[in-house]
């Protein structure tokens, strides 16, 4: 089959390595099918549209206006044009091209003209959408739109473009449990026969637990305790000033360690009052090199989730995926809508703690501390072989053909 797929990920590009979309289109590729991707070029790294083969995989680099780290404004117009640019690419460069599936993902939402001009032309073609974002409403819910004044036009205008995606989705394939049911409930339109589980995923990469402690030497992370482990973004959605307040709970521990190693928004906030309060029992960091964070995780024994309690929307954290590779239980501090913590509880890899009660996330340090942490990453390592293989995912979306 020719397979099409749209995204706003521009890391598509270095298609070697691992992702949960890079890991699905080599999956495509290696089972025979043609794979045409397109990605956005953002303007600030001087390069031009144009189309490259890279290991039989058609990549297409589409000029953009920069919609990452750059102001609001030229944000804003960046994602309302990207259809435009993203349309005149793949009339320029795949016009010739009969396309047997439309794959693509949120975010972003603004994507429905794109795939009404590919399926215009490929009437055939069958469309999926890969859901990891439930925007407007994650936005509602963090206090960036509103659906009443201003801010509530333009959530209304999202919204329509939202329920348009949808409608020219043959198949949406969620993330979880929880993102199927909210869905389905949120939009009474769309048939449960086009709403299914197609997770996030990843290509089974054999990892050994490093037994090798050099790299907490290091850091100057103690090498003779249990160390939870917070990787990843710093932002508004993680709830941070909730995960400062956990890790000031437990700042004086003797028991155990955390480390937090991330960067965005907030990570000016986590580490002002790292420098302030020097807890004994915390380490922050903003970044490493990728090899030595690769070596840092693999040497910790249980990974930390954080996501805010304002969620109405079921999020699943990609990162839980990196902590169940690696053996790791999980403590999943999250809002009462997202199911990671349930899914964590109900198959014995982790426990689930409301993520605006301290109290809990304590005791959840305790329960896990007296527990076989190395049994239960064992079987959050299984659970992840079973559910969360690239295979998975893939025999969800070939099922339909």
């Amino acid at each position: 089959m020719n397979i099409l797929f749209l995204t706003m990920s521009s890391g598509i590009e270095k298609f070697h390595a691992r992702g949960i979309y890079t890991d699905l289109m080599r999956k495509f590729r290696e089972e025979g099918h043609d794979v045409y991707i397109v990605f956005p070029r953002e303007r600030k790294h001087g390069l031009p549209t144009e189309e490259r083969v890279q290991n039989g995989v058609h990549l297409l680099g589409v000029r953009t206006l920069n919609v990452t780290k750059t102001n609001v404004i030229e944000k804003g117009i960046g994602q309302v044009s990207i259809e435009f640019l993203y349309k005149r690419a793949i009339k320029k460069f795949f016009s010739n091209i009969n396309f047997d599936l439309i794959l693509y993902s949120t975010p972003p939402i603004t994507f429905p003209n794109v795939i009404e001009y590919v399926k215009k032309n490929n009437p055939s073609a069958r469309t999926y959408l890969l859901l990891k974002d439930i925007f407007p409403q994650n936005a509602v819910d963090m206090g960036m739109l509103s659906k009443t004044g201003l801010k509530g036009l333009l959530y209304k205008f999202f919204r329509v473009k939202e329920k348009k995606l949808y409608a020219l989705s043959d198949y949406i394939g969620c993330m979880s449990p929880a993102n199927v049911r909210y869905v389905l409930e949120h939009n009474p339109e769309i048939s449960s026969t086009r709403v299914e589980i197609a997770p996030n995923s990843l290509e089974l990469v054999a990892l050994e637990h490093n037994t090798d402690k050099s790299v907490l030497a290091k850091y100057n992370i103690p090498t003779d305790k249990p160390i939870f482990i917070y990787g990843g973004n710093l932002g508004v959605p993680q709830g941070i000033p909730f995960l400062i307040q956990c890790l000031a709970a437990n700042a004086d521990r003797a028991d155990c360690h955390f480390v937090v190693v991330g960067s965005g928004t907030y990570y000016q906030k986590m580490a002002d009052w790292y420098q302030t309060c020097q807890p004994k029992a915390v380490t922050v960091m903003k970044g490493l090199p990728k090899d030595d964070y690769d070596r840092l995780v693999q040497a910790c024994q249980v990974g930390l989730i954080f996501l805010d309690y304002r969620f109405t929307i079921p999020n699943f954290p990609s990162r839980l995926l990196s902590y169940l590779e690696n053996r790791m239980p999980v403590i999943a501090c999250t809002d009462p809508n997202c199911d990671t913590g349930s899914i964590a509880e109900e198959n014995g890899f982790g426990f689930y703690v409301p993520s605006n009660d301290v109290a809990a996330f304590t005791k959840a340090v305790d329960k896990m501390l007296a527990s076989d942490i190395p049994v239960m990453g064992e079987m959050g390592y299984q659970f992840m072989k079973e559910n969360y293989l690239i295979e998975n995912t893939y025999n969800h979306i070939m099922k339909h053909f």
